[in-house]
């Protein structure tokens, strides 16, 4: 038994019979739509991350790596060829690109062996390379030769010119390009899949691996 406010016993029974009045309804309804908002808000969470996952960003990160490092790798043997006053160059095949060094005590260019960041390096299986040099295509072979060839299709020599060239790396089955390339002042450039010509002078990339 419960005792009123205006001191008139009131029964259990009388209290839950009797209707809920406007602000426990608002009360009870406030707290169902607060739920409400909560299940839409995971699940329009959970839409969004499926859309990130399967459908957002579709550049391909390993194409414009690779042409990074290209370019990358260029400028930084154009500075060893400056800072050491030695001919320098690259030479490339349908598998893998590396750089090489003039001797000029035996008149061969040989592998920068004591220089780690100028190794080979293979070009991805779906990834296809292909090179102009001073204008004319190179044929870029398939298969290793027997006799191994250091002479350089792209100079770099000791005062920091280089012979006019264009690497372009594209993607099997896509379409996507990205171009390395020297422009009419022998500055390096670099263009990836999308971007347009640059009027701006270059920047010299700092990164390679």
């Amino acid at each position: 038994m419960l005792i009123s406010a205006t001191g008139i016993s009131v029964s259990n029974s009388a209290l839950r019979a009797r209707p809920m009045s406007r602000v426990g309804r608002a009360v009870a309804a406030g707290f169902s739509l607060i739920e409400i908002m909560i299940v839409v808000f995971i699940i329009g969470l959970v839409t969004a991350t499926v859309v990130i996952t399967f459908g957002g960003d579709s550049r391909d990160t390993e194409l414009d790596r690779e042409a990074e490092r290209i370019e990358a790798l260029f400028g930084y043997a154009r500075e060893q060829a400056e800072l050491q006053t030695r001919d320098y160059g690259l030479r490339m095949d349908r598998l893998e690109y590396y750089f090489v060094v003039f001797n000029p005590l035996v008149n061969q260019w040989r592998l920068p062996e004591e220089d780690d960041a100028l190794r080979a390096r293979k070009f991805p299986d779906d990834m296809v390379p292909s090179l102009v040099v001073e204008g004319r295509n190179v044929v870029l072979d398939t298969r290793k030769p027997k006799v191994e060839d250091f002479k350089p299709q792209v100079m770099i020599y000791a005062n920091g010119d280089l012979t006019s060239f264009e690497i372009s790396l594209e993607r099997e089955g896509t379409g996507d390009r990205a171009r390395i390339y020297s422009d009419e002042d022998t500055n390096i450039r670099l263009l990836l899949p999308g971007q347009t010509e640059p009027t701006g002078p270059p920047v010299r990339a700092a990164r390679y691996r």
